[in-house]
């Protein structure tokens, strides 16, 4: 198997990872923008798609998420399978390429691995399976502090901190409206508030604050980039009862401390089993849940926001 990788940073590397462990024997090429970029383990280095006759199994896009529209209109021709890392796009200014993806029927996947962590699943599948059990409410928080996100680096300059770049809280962690998302599906309207005038003093937005309104229910998400104390929650609240889902700890409990569900895995655990449902799709043994559509919409959630003048 040959695999393509555009973007050689810290989640490729963990990508990179994770197919050593299920597909020991692939062959890994790396795109690289110069040829004084350094080599990664076995990864090999090309330069250029048209100075290569190398027929990609797939391709793994984690370049910037600036860089996705181009890279992936670039890709349209080779009819190349791709695993993109959330979010699809930086911007709302690509319906013309979400259609062409589609029309040529290219089989792609948009990387959100927290939907692979067990405690998430289970609440998806709980949900599915008992429409009768009534929720009232929802409300995701998801704090960190962003210094602490890249040892060793400023936290000022990495993309995360860089709006050109793809960085802000809205876009950098969709995963937690991406969750949403797939549990509840898409909200019949949606509200947000974003600002960025904490403590880091970051041109991106460093918080934000959205509402999803569902025909029964609301669901609130949290986001910010300066928490010190990591915390990352989702609590749903049912006519009856109230769970909380801690992900980090990847339990749920209830309202009196008993467990509902403790999972297995860990989420650095996700990006193997994300990979492995990926395989799986290219064999045809699994329907793609978050295709460029599905995530297009996700993000049109998390861009629909206002910012105070």
């Amino acid at each position: 198997m040959n695999i393509l990788i555009i973007g050689l940073g810290s989640i490729a590397k963990k990508h990179i990872s994770a197919l050593r462990e299920l597909v020991p024997d692939a062959r890994i090429y790396a795109l690289r923008s110069g040829k004084n970029a350094g080599q990664y383990e076995d990864v090999e280095n090309i330069y250029s798609l048209e100075d290569t006759d190398v027929k990609f199994d797939f391709c793994i896009i984690s370049n910037p998420t600036s860089k996705h529209a181009e890279t992936i209109e670039c890709l349209l021709d080779r009819e190349i399978p791709l695993f993109i890392e959330k979010p699809v796009f930086g911007d709302l200014n690509h319906e013309d390429l979400v259609r062409k993806v589609k029309e040529k029927g290219i089989l792609n996947y948009v990387a959100c691995n927290l939907r692979f962590l067990d405690s998430i699943r289970f609440l998806h599948d709980y949900i599915s399976a008992n429409p009768s059990h009534r929720v009232n409410e929802v409300n995701v928080y998801c704090g960190s502090y962003l210094p602490d996100w890249r040892p060793g680096t400023d936290y000022r300059e990495c993309y995360s901190a860089i709006p050109e770049l793809g960085g802000g809280v809205n876009i950098d962690l969709i995963h937690d409206i991406d969750y949403v998302y797939w549990i509840f599906g898409n909200p019949k309207e949606s509200f947000g508030f974003c600002r960025n005038n904490s403590s880091l003093d970051i041109r991106a937005i460093d918080y934000a604050n959205y509402l999803l309104v569902y025909p029964e229910f609301s669901a609130s998400v949290i986001l910010n980039y300066y928490r010190r104390d990591y915390k990352r929650t989702i609590e749903v609240v049912f006519e009856d009862e109230t769970w909380l889902a801690d992900i980090n700890k990847n339990i749920i409990t209830d309202c009196k401390g008993n467990i509902v569900f403790k999972g297995a895995n860990s989420p650095i655990e996700t990006y193997k089993a994300q990979l492995e449902y990926f395989l799986r799709l290219l064999e045809g043994q699994e329907k793609a849940e978050n295709d460029v559509e599905k995530a297009y919409e996700v993000l049109k959630i998390c861009m629909k926001y206002e910012r105070p003048q």
